[in-house]
């Protein structure tokens, strides 16, 4: 599901909202959630997951190219884990085909 479908979908299950009112909420939401994550803060959502940053220490790597040694520094990145009701959900549903997967 792309934010357009998400914004359809809202459009069409709230019948007061326009397609133009629903992209703004989406927009809201989305934007505060990346703020709260900008500024290190944690999102928790009931029944779906939460959001929180995670750190990568720095690390030696190794360019594949030249084999050449190359230092990667820290990092912070997102990092989601879902709620139980949401594992549950889809650990209950039958395993289909994803058209977007390479083939194996």
């Amino acid at each position: 599901m792309t934010r357009s479908d998400l914004v359809e979908l809202l459009a069409e299950r709230f019948g007061q909202l326009t397609q133009r009112d629903a992209d703004a909420a989406v927009k809201t939401i989305l934007d505060a959630m990346s703020d709260a994550l900008v500024r290190g803060h944690r999102i928790e959502i009931r029944g779906f997951g939460s959001f929180s940053i995670n750190r990568r220490p720095p690390r030696l790597g190794r360019n594949p190219r030249t084999g050449e040694s190359v230092h990667i520094p820290e990092r912070r990145v997102p990092h989601f884990k879902p709620g139980k009701a949401l594992r549950e959900a889809v650990g209950a549903q039958p395993v289909e085909s994803d058209e977007r997967a390479p083939d194996s």
